[in-house]
């Protein structure tokens, strides 16, 4: 697994990221999940970082302290890059979470539980696009255990999973606290013998092992509590039949099963003997001035397999890097309803902002969610509201994104984008900038001419396919670009102009 990144709350960071893949057209990108931050930074689709080259954001950090983590996330190759190690906890600290008697010495009471299933080819290489993910890793290791102090633990357990839900539990029902869930601490320590985790969700739990010395405890999934329609359940079936093809040959499907291994040890020098009760205030977001619908859906309503194995959209339109499909403002407090009309549940996952859950399918909200977050499992046939509030950062060209994370789907495309406005920014110079830029022909097979309002003689041209190798990289000429040599297909043509950046979509025919 990639490294673990301690934060403190108001720290001024920056993280050069170097993309040295190998191979053609591993262009990828690192999105910082669950973080509060400009839209620039956040390493979505369209901060493409290219093979050989270095992306440097730099921010302040502004969330609470909680578990985060951070994960390629290019344009239709998610999937390919998480699966095969690309991800990291990001873990933040405050002085709020200081002044708590908790366990925070990193690798001695304080874990990272990072869990994933895998799935290997013939040449025992990791695949992608598969139901037979029935190796489950822990930080990256097979088999894994931790030798953990007889005392209180504090495990940051995280689903980095592509597509499987866990329901994690401890051998012989034994009760632990929750205290933390996506966005950060609790109000006060809940206890659980259960919490479910879908792909994307992050939990910080409290497990006392006093009195335990000698022994070993299990960490499991008990897949078996599962409903029809999670991916790791028994079954996923639609009221049609249709299945998900291969789903029932994997024997993880609806078992319970082992995670990790906890052998228990000494008790370090200064041990955390008590779970706190109370933890932290939390404001509770119920009041919204704007509402919002987004609905999922099979590409094909009347196809009993594709109401469980998609593709899917979003009210009614696949993820397109050209089309930003909300637009909100700086300050707006939302409420949204996400309506799943499939067979099978998605967790949702907004980028930028944490939300409170106000319902789930008009019904109350379960202990385990009622902390700040980020994703959400919408169960099938279901829907859940939440409101959020867009604050701080605004830009009115790049988006940030929203998606199931599961991440087949959302690499098929299963996704959309926001921007965040600031109506008091004179003009909204970067919206004319877009509304004033025209690519033609196209498509084309020659050349291409860029018609603008403003001028183009400082800009930058970047053209890119679609996989992210570089086709051009230089100065518009007199707004002509030759594409006599490229191969027919789909390029991205990136304008840079000081810090401004405006994307467009070309075919080569």
């Amino acid at each position: 697994m990639a490294p673990t990144l301690i934060f403190n709350k108001w720290d001024t960071v920056t993280l050069n990221v170097k993309n040295s893949l190998k191979g053609n057209g591993n262009s990828t990108t690192i999105h910082w999940h669950g973080l509060h931050l400009p839209a620039k930074y956040d390493g979505g689709p369209h901060q493409l970082i290219l093979q050989n080259s270095t992306w440097s954001p730099k921010f302040r950090v502004l969330n609470n302290a909680g578990t985060f983590w951070y994960h390629p996330h290019g344009h239709g190759k998610t999937d390919l890059h998480v699966a095969k190690g690309i991800a990291g906890l990001i873990i933040i600290r405050d002085s709020a979470e200081a002044n708590l008697n908790l366990p925070r010495n990193y690798g001695t009471d304080d874990f990272p539980v990072i869990v994933q299933s895998k799935a290997f080819d013939v040449l025992h290489q990791i695949a992608i696009s598969t139901e037979e993910d029935t190796a489950i890793l822990v930080n990256g290791v097979v088999n894994p255990y931790l030798n953990a102090p007889s005392q209180v633990i504090r495990l940051r357990l995280l689903n980095g999973s592509s597509m499987r839900s866990y329901n994690f539990g401890f051998t012989g029902n034994k009760e632990f606290s929750l205290i933390a869930t996506d966005g950060g601490l609790l109000d006060s320590s809940v206890k659980l013998t259960r919490v479910r985790l879908s792909p994307g969700e992050r939990v910080e739990i409290l497990l006392d092992l006093q009195g335990m010395q000698g022994q070993s405890i299990f960490l499991n999934s008990f897949s078996s509590e599962f409903p029809n329609g999670i991916y790791g359940a028994k079954t996923v079936k639609s009221m049609m039949g249709g299945t998900i093809p291969d789903y029932n040959l994997n024997p993880l499907n609806g078992l319970d099963f082992g995670i990790l291994k906890i052998n228990v040890q000494t008790q370090t020098s200064n041990p955390v003997t008590t779970i706190p009760k109370y933890l932290v205030p939390l404001i509770r977001r119920t009041i919204f001035n704007v509402s919002r619908n987004l609905n999922f859906a099979p590409d094909s309503m009347m196809d009993p397999t594709s109401q469980v194995s998609g593709p899917f959209n979003i009210n009614g339109a696949h993820f397109d890097m050209e089309v930003v499909n909300i637009k909100t403002y700086l300050n707006n407090s939302e409420k949204w309803r996400i309506t799943n009309n499939t067979a099978i549940a998605h967790p949702f996952h907004i980028h930028d902002v944490q939300f409170d859950i106000l319902n789930v399918n008009g019904g109350s909200v379960p202990a385990y969610q009622r902390g700040k977050k980020d994703v959400v499992l919408v169960m099938p046939q279901q829907y859940v509201e939440f409101v959020t509030k867009f604050e701080n950062f605004a830009d009115d060209s790049v988006p940030f994104m929203y998606h199931c994370h599961l991440l087949h789907h959302e690499d098929d495309g299963m996704m959309g984008s926001f921007l965040v406005v600031d109506t008091t920014t004179a003009g909204l110079f970067n919206k004319t900038k877009h509304e004033s830029l025209i690519i033609y022909p196209n498509p084309a097979s020659e050349y291409v001419g860029i018609k603008s309002d403003f001028d183009l003689s400082d800009a930058e041209i970047l053209v890119i396919n679609s996989v992210g190798k570089e086709y051009y990289k230089g100065k518009c000429v007199q707004n002509i670009l030759s594409i006599a040599n490229f191969p027919k297909g789909v390029y991205f043509i990136r304008i840079k102009q000081n810090k401004n950046l405006i994307t467009k979509k070309i075919i080569v025919q």
